[in-house]
């Protein structure tokens, strides 16, 4: 996971960064001025005091005396030292020379050759005293510039920081849900405050017409089918009813089954799992299981299978019944149509989790993939009913989970786990 840095220490250190470059330069620029600087004196000043020393020469009675910092070297009387012998005419600045920095002057004059000597030792030291003063005092202005531009910063960031933070605690769907532009915004921030409330207001009138739709299909859709199936029903018990016409009937009534299961999943897909909880019902599995295995026991006896249940210890759950109902039952629905003969195991695990193992022709990994692929792209399947894909998009919106195990030609083992609604022991 990237980490990202806050607009306030980019700035921060941007600005610190600037700081330090510019002072950097303005500190190189000084030294090279420096040095230019530097040359031009010394090689102006030792020019005069040759010119001086050559004026005075003319006179037999003159004779050059040492001071502190200029000395004169003329062979053969006193020739430079021997590592400074190969020095070539003109000017050379930092010549270590007696145990100090000096600045030489060489001339060739008439076959003889001459050298003045300036000791800059003490005006070295100086020089990097000044330049070091002149390190600390940049890095004192980068420290104080540092400080100016994280509380500028601070002030900069701080409303665009706020209205994040309304952003972030926003709950779509509420028409009350708005975000506040503080007074200290610029007009940017204000630009984008406006935005995010336009778009706000439209999705809460997106979400109050979904749910105006939702309510509304959830009673026009189930009317009818509910009319469906009791007419269906009552058809099947009257008596002498022909043999094909009962076969429709059963037909008819199956299907209602099924339409109603189908729309009781896809209107809890279509409501946000909060607005579930007062739909919840307290069920209790361990009783609930049998009922859904016996009313699979002719679809199963019909191709051969037998069905073997075992319920472990009780088990109570908070949800919608029919959605619960639903799962297990099209779970185990599939294990049928996909099983030739043999025993269909159904086991009620701890923690709530449903086991049903058949012993089908099984599915390959990539089947597998498939399944949870289409699910994740909310494809639906390609025949009739109610398909793994759009059990395992039921599980993901409710907190369930649903793992499937299976190898071709051994069996397929589906595990719905619905731990996630189970009422925790001792509860009321």
């Amino acid at each position: 996971m990237t980490v990202r840095r806050s607009l306030r220490s980019r700035l921060t250190w941007s600005l610190v960064a600037y700081g330090l470059l510019l002072s950097l330069a303005v500190m190189v620029h000084g030294l090279v001025v420096n040095e230019h600087a530097e040359a031009l004196v010394w090689k102006s000043l030792l020019e005069a005091e040759f010119d001086h020393f050559l004026a005075r020469s003319a006179d037999p009675g003159y004779r050059w005396i040492d001071t502190d910092t200029l000395a004169l070297y003329e062979a053969p009387a006193r020739p430079l030292p021997p590592e400074l012998a190969a020095l070539g005419p003109g000017v050379h600045d930092e010549v270590d020379l007696a145990g100090g920095k000096h600045v030489l002057m060489v001339r060739d004059l008439a076959g003889r050759r001459l050298a003045l000597a300036l000791d800059i030792t003490d005006l070295e030291r100086r020089e990097r005293e000044l330049g070091m003063s002149m390190l600390a005092s940049a890095l004192l202005v980068a420290l104080l510039l540092g400080l100016f531009a994280a509380w500028g910063a601070g002030r900069l960031v701080g409303p665009l920081a706020d209205v994040a933070g309304q952003i972030a605690r926003l709950r779509p769907g509420r028409a009350e849900s708005r975000v506040t532009v503080p007074d200290a915004a610029t007009s940017e921030i204000e630009v984008i405050a406006e935005a995010v409330n336009g778009y706000l207001a439209r999705n809460a009138e997106f979400v109050e017409r979904e749910r105006a739709f939702i309510d509304s299909a959830s009673h026009e859709l189930r009317t009818p089918i509910s009319v469906i199936g009791g007419a269906a029903e009552l058809a099947l018990a009257q008596p002498g009813v022909p043999a094909k016409a009962l076969e429709k009937l059963q037909r008819i009534h199956r299907t209602t089954r099924d339409m109603e299961q189908l729309v009781s999943l896809l209107l809890v897909l279509a409501k946000e799992p909060a607005r579930l909880a007062h739909a919840n019902d307290h069920i209790a599995l361990g009783e609930l299981m049998p009922e859904i295995v016996e009313d699979h026991r002719p679809m199963a006896g019909a191709k051969g299978l037998q069905l073997d249940l075992a319920v472990g210890r009780p088990c109570e759950l908070l949800a919608p019944a029919p959605v619960v109902q639903a799962a297990i039952g099209n779970l185990l629905r599939n294990a049928v149509e996909n099983s030739g003969d043999g025993v269909i195991h159904v086991r009620l695990l701890p923690g709530a989790v449903v086991e049903i193992a058949d012993p089908g022709q099984g599915m390959s990994p990539e089947e597998i993939s498939a399944v949870y692929a289409r699910a994740a792209r909310g494809g639906g399947r390609d025949g009739g009913g109610i398909g793994l894909d759009l059990i395992t998009r039921l599980c993901a919106h409710l907190g369930w989970g649903l793992v499937i195990e299976s190898r071709p030609g051994e069996g397929t083992t589906a595990r719905l786990d619905l731990g996630a609604s189970r009422v925790p022991s001792g509860a009321v």
